[in-house]
């Protein structure tokens, strides 16, 4: 088997921000960092302020008040404290993670991620998953206790597995969501099930979504994903291309093998989803998600 490493990795998994676990265990030293800090305003689609080049718009914090304010999340320190908060509204010019995020640098990328998906669990950890009493917010938004018992609840991140399947050859399978445009491919994916080892779960999902069985499923890389709040962990796995396919559990609407000459083409020719290129009838992920880098580094590893 011709096996590949990632080119790099993934836009959102190259970040080296400090992200200051000590800081955010520290009220005192929150508070005293507040005053030069800068925060992230964040809407609740997802969409993040950004300046005229498509960069994060930091607002000083102190503009939103003297101290930290409710709801604010802690994202570590990058020159200075950085933040992030979200609001009904956020002041053009925004953008959204999906088609944006390809314009950050990589400190600013790994910093939005984390204020999604710290935001994002916020949304639906604000009472006790034992009694329903509302907890309160601590540690820079990552922790909620239970004000009486002391019970604590953490971020959670759901493990998902995301994988290139091949021949071992040239040949590569990608699907087709069925909401999703005709020409609109990319790598499958699922998420671990309790129980559940990241290789078994590679093997369920492909022949779930597809009806291939797959064998020597690989790691390559992971990414966070926080839409609301996934960790998208890299795999390469083998199949044969005379099984049948079959779309067992619905989610696809299609599947193909492509040669990886038509993938390298369309790699080259920019055919991203989204794009306007009638002529190809291969579309490829952007960028910002692993699929694309999973993609790429199939294409341009070693042939069999």
């Amino acid at each position: 088997m011709a096996s590949f490493e990632l080119i790099e990795p993934p836009l959102l998994s190259r970040a080296e921000i400090d992200r200051a676990d000590q800081v955010r265990k520290d009220p005192e030293r929150l508070a005293a960092g507040w005053a030069q800090a800068r925060i992230l305003l964040v809407d609740h689609s997802g969409r993040y302020a950004v300046t005229d080049t498509g960069g994060l718009r930091w607002t000083p914090a102190a503009e939103l008040g003297a101290a930290p304010v409710v709801g604010a999340v802690f994202l570590g320190v990058a020159e200075v404290d950085r933040w992030a908060l979200r609001v009904d509204e956020v002041p053009a010019p925004s953008g959204e993670p999906r088609s944006g995020a390809h314009l950050l640098g990589p400190d600013e990328a790994g910093l939005l991620a984390t204020a999604l998906g710290v935001l994002n669990w916020h949304r639906t950890a604000q009472f006790s998953p034992v009694d329903g009493r509302p907890l309160d917010l601590v540690q820079g938004g990552w922790l909620r206790r239970d004000p009486e018992s002391g019970a604590e609840e953490y971020p959670r991140t759901d493990p998902a597995v995301i994988m290139v399947v091949h021949d071992g050859a040239d040949r590569v399978l990608l699907g087709r969501q069925s909401v999703w445009p005709d020409r609109w491919f990319s790598t499958l994916a699922g998420f671990v099930e309790p129980g559940e080892s990241l290789e078994q779960c590679v093997r369920r999902e492909v022949f779930e979504e597809a009806g291939v069985h797959v064998h020597s499923p690989r790691y390559l890389g992971s990414q966070p994903w926080p839409f609301p709040r996934s960790l998208m962990l890299g795999f390469e796995a083998v199949g044969d291309p005379s099984e049948p396919l079959v779309f067992r559990d619905g989610e696809l609407g299609d599947a193909k093998w492509f040669h990886r000459d038509e993938v390298r083409e369309a790699l080259a020719r920019e055919d991203d989803w989204g794009a306007d290129n009638p002529g190809t009838r291969l579309m490829l992920p952007g960028s910002v998600s692993i699929a694309r880098s999973l993609i790429d580094g199939w294409a341009r590893g070693p042939q069999a």
